[in-house]
């Protein structure tokens, strides 16, 4: 467990003790692939590296970096290595000034400029512009300019979903979804001591470095993650309202801590999801891009975690009209489907329902001879095989 220090004497604080010191440094100094599209070299990096570099150029722009935090599912395995989250996106945290526009531009070209750095041996940088570089080896960018946020994100590509994630931030509203996901350690006395110690780390002799949980509580959001409960705080106010991190957290044997309140909660999650992904195409391209980011090596996991989603959505939506709420529930069930196809995976026909459409005759009224069943005929035997609708 992260143990409590002087400097780090709020809540929201902790100091890493020698195990999660020694995580943190492999994390590090481990070798992530970059890989370029079409014939441009794989870049090998260290986050380590790729820190100091940005940092470095971005301090001779003139832009001061107050400190460097990682972030998510990377900080989560420092401070409990088996935590039933993994360690996949490698989010990386700059606190920086972002006061215009210019400052948006220049952190960006800083980013793209620190790449050639790292373009292997007997590679001519001379005609590689940051335009290239941009095609090349970034996945996503996005910048947020508004009264209370502002910040930027650069996505370097990993082809296997371990893409390094650098995250330029003056001031936003909220920096987490649930109390697992909150914390953030700061790197600057590690990185620190890389630049100036020649002395090998030592259970005895290493830096202090601290932690933070933006949940606000860390011993809690720590025993949180320890004990794999889900809890969080206002989830209307997170963009999506938190409900397909939820079900992922489920689909990963996390459990509610307040099975009371979480009902409650689910209905605020729907609510904002709908909110915030109103038309049926954009939840489609929503949860496309979600089941590709989180699930690219968990083939077998996507089916229960769409599964589990439609659960919540069926049982929590309180906002939709009753057309649009099967709409999206159809959506779930498409994909759900396209996944065992997929798979080639053939389910249980004890837990699945097959629906037919009557054909557009039916409704002539000339033709009597269709029966319409009013309910389902009970059958004394089961059959467990798929049985083809011919």
């Amino acid at each position: 467990m992260a143990g409590k220090g002087s400097n780090a004497d709020c809540m929201s604080c902790s100091v890493l003790n020698w195990e999660q010191v020694s995580r943190l440094h492999e994390v590090l100094t481990e070798v992530v692939p970059i890989h370029g599209r079409g014939n441009f070299p794989t870049l090998k990096i260290t986050l380590k590296d790729i820190v100091q570099t940005v940092r470095n150029r971005l301090s001779e722009a003139g832009i001061v970096v107050h400190d460097v935090r990682l972030n998510g599912s990377a900080a989560g395995h420092v401070l409990v290595k088996d935590n039933g989250l993994g360690c996949k996106d490698l989010d990386l945290i700059f606190q920086v000034s972002l006061p215009s526009e210019a400052e948006f531009q220049l952190v960006r070209d800083v980013v793209l400029r620190s790449l050639l750095n790292f373009l292997p041996e007997g590679v001519s940088k001379l005609k590689i512009s940051p335009v290239t570089l941009k095609e090349a080896y970034i996945q996503k960018l996005v910048k947020v300019y508004t009264e209370c946020d502002r910040w930027s994100l650069i996505s370097l590509s990993n082809k296997h979903g371990r893409n390094v994630e650098l995250k330029f931030v003056d001031c936003i509203r909220r920096q987490f979804e649930f109390s697992v996901d909150s914390f953030q350690i700061i790197l600057d006395s590690l990185l620190f001591y890389y630049d100036y110690s020649e002395t090998p780390m030592s259970e005895h002799f290493h830096p202090t470095v601290i932690g933070e949980s933006m949940y606000g509580d860390f011993e809690a959001a720590f025993d949180h993650l320890q004990n794999k409960l889900i809890a969080t705080k206002n989830p209307e106010e997170i963009r999506g309202g938190g409900l397909l991190k939820y079900s992922n957290l489920l689909v990963r044997d996390f459990r509610p801590m307040d099975k009371d309140e979480i009902k409650t909660l689910e209905r605020y999650m729907c609510s904002r999801f709908f909110i915030d992904f109103p038309d049926i195409l954009d939840q489609q391209r929503k949860l496309e891009t979600y089941l590709q980011n989180h699930f690219s090596k968990e083939e077998r996991s996507k089916y229960d975690y769409l599964m589990i989603l439609r659960r919540v959505v069926n049982e929590s939506t309180v906002c939709l009209m009753g057309h649009e709420r099967r709409q999206t529930l159809n959506l779930i069930s498409l994909l759900a489907l396209k996944v065992l196809a997929e798979q080639n995976i053939i389910p249980n026909a004890t837990n699945v329902t097959c629906y037919y459409q009557p054909a557009p005759y039916v409704s002539d009224v000339n033709f009597s001879n269709y029966y319409l069943a009013n309910a389902p005929v009970p059958y004394s035997q089961s059959y467990p095989t798929w049985l083809p609708c011919n």
